[in-house]
């Protein structure tokens, strides 16, 4: 359990530099709709803006965000010093074990060095930096040294630290790399050799990870530069061969702008009576959501506990969106997720081969949806939002007003309330969607309640730890807490 947490609050902190993509894939998207053909070449503003998204999404570039990122979302009290200390050891690492000095340990010429070396500047070291860094943060960040040093005591003494630690990380992958680089390409080509039924693979386990936050490492197999796919650098900077680069993330687009949505209106039909109104509140925002930004979780997470599966033929059925469209060869891409804005941006790229046929495949995608989640909701009575039992909702007029209201911190102050304020939570955090806390005693934690605010849902993760999903507007609950909330 314990690593399943530590590789959750990893997931968590990826989605800082992960954040950044949405950036490129704005400047990138602009400049090669003013330019598709050249690339910037016949157009002075079209190269400006391409040129400043390349230096986001560069593989060398993600790799640095990475490090930093995970090194200031792992430190107990993100702090600066962190992140600095996160590109501290990507720093050492990468110029440890480069191709030239690599040659230079071994005593050979460059071009007999293992391969492996020539691709050390990646996302999986940018991971392993940060990881390095957070823990030299939490360990040494408080330590006194005696007067003499007294200067490099506390947080100054992390970044020393740090290289050192990066050190022995750099000699342990002198020897590991070359075996985890080898066997990662493996996987990958493996999945490449299976064409249209590995993209189908590949959807169907991304959507069954979500729930554990550990579809971050399957997606940096395929969306990054770890195994050699990097579908989504190439992908918008036009490296690749069209119709195949991007099929890793092609087949999202059906889903996550028709099928959800469907889905959410599946839901919202099917919703009882007395319930429809609350019930298309939720559906309603978590659909265009999905639609929109490509942001999932509020509505997945909506039916995921609820009706489980329910969530498993939403699985299946973005393998096989995935799966239609690398048969057929239809690819768009994305910089952050699969919503209208990346598809309208992505859409006259040079890779982007039949994009419109995705909107087709979408409506079709839709129909199976809304079909499917009808029948299976009635025929097997699932409780998705707007069934549930007249019992579980006897409690709705407690505190109605507060948690009725659309004011953040109204909807703050009644979902710290539920956790059991000051005395219960020891922890609290954020990703993109969700609160994520530890408490000292679960029975403490008033469940109703929180999902009494209109919150898609709540997961259980472990035996003092607890998500509260609260959709896209997590950071600013999270503040409010954090004001009503007593130091520890």
């Amino acid at each position: 359990m314990m690593v399943m947490k530590y590789l959750q609050n990893i997931g968590r902190s990826l989605m800082l530099p992960v954040a950044v993509l949405p950036a490129a894939a704005i400047l990138m998207g602009i400049g090669y709709w003013m330019d598709p053909e050249g690339w910037g070449e016949a157009n002075v503003i079209a190269a400006f803006l391409i040129k400043a998204g390349e230096s986001i999404v560069s593989g060398e570039s993600m790799s640095i965000l990475f490090a930093v990122g995970i090194a200031f979302g792992m430190s107990k009290d993100k702090d600066g010093s962190a992140a600095l200390s996160g590109l501290v050891a990507y720093l050492v690492i990468t110029t440890l074990l480069s191709t030239e000095s690599v040659a230079l340990l071994q005593g050979v010429d460059p071009e007999n060095v293992n391969a492996a070396f020539g691709g050390i500047e990646n996302q999986f070291i940018g991971i392993i930096s940060g990881i390095v860094a957070s823990i030299m943060y939490n360990r040494f960040s408080h330590v006194k040294l005696p007067d003499a040093f007294a200067f490099f005591s506390g947080k100054r003494l992390v970044p020393i630290m740090t290289a050192v630690s990066s050190l022995i990380v750099s000699a342990v992958l002198f020897f590991v790399w070359p075996v985890v680089y080898s066997g990662l390409v493996s996987f990958g080509k493996a999945i490449l050799d299976l064409d249209a039924i590995g993209a189908g693979l590949y959807g169907f386990f991304n959507r069954l990870l979500i729930p554990t936050g550990l579809h971050h490492a399957l997606n940096s197999v395929f969306w990054f530069d770890v195994a050699g796919i990097n579908d989504i650098a190439n992908f918008w900077s036009g490296e690749g061969e069209k119709g195949v680069t991007g099929m890793y993330m092609a087949g999202f687009f059906p889903v996550m702008m028709f099928g959800l949505p469907a889905a959410a209106l599946a839901m919202y039909h099917t919703a009882k009576t007395t319930r429809k109104k609350t019930a298309a509140s939720l559906l309603l925002a978590a659909g265009f959501a999905s639609f929109f930004t490509g942001v999932t979780e509020p509505l997945e997470f909506s039916f995921m506990f609820l009706a489980p599966a329910l969530y498993v033929v939403h699985a299946l059925l973005t393998g096989i969106s995935l799966a239609v469209a690398a048969t057929f060869n239809w690819t768009a891409g994305f910089g952050f997720s699969a919503g209208f804005v990346d598809f309208f941006l992505s859409s006259r790229l040079p890779l982007a081969n039949q994009p419109l046929m995705l909107l087709v495949q979408g409506l079709v995608i839709a129909v199976i949806y809304y079909a499917l989640f009808r029948f299976l909701i009635t025929k097997f009575n699932f409780k998705t939002p707007g069934r549930e039992d007249d019992v579980e909702l006897q409690s709705e007029n407690v505190n109605q007003e507060s948690s009725s209201n659309d004011d953040i911190a109204a909807m703050a102050k009644e979902i710290y309330a539920g956790l059991g304020g000051d005395e219960n939570v020891v922890t609290l955090d954020n990703c993109v969607t969700r609160l994520r806390l530890d408490v000292k005693d679960m029975d403490a934690v008033d469940q109703q309640r929180i999902k009494n605010t209109g919150v898609p849902g709540i997961n259980i993760v472990g035996k003092n730890s607890i998500q509260v999903i609260v959709g896209t507007q997590v950071q600013f609950v999270a503040d409010e807490i954090k004001k009503i909330r007593k130091p520890h």
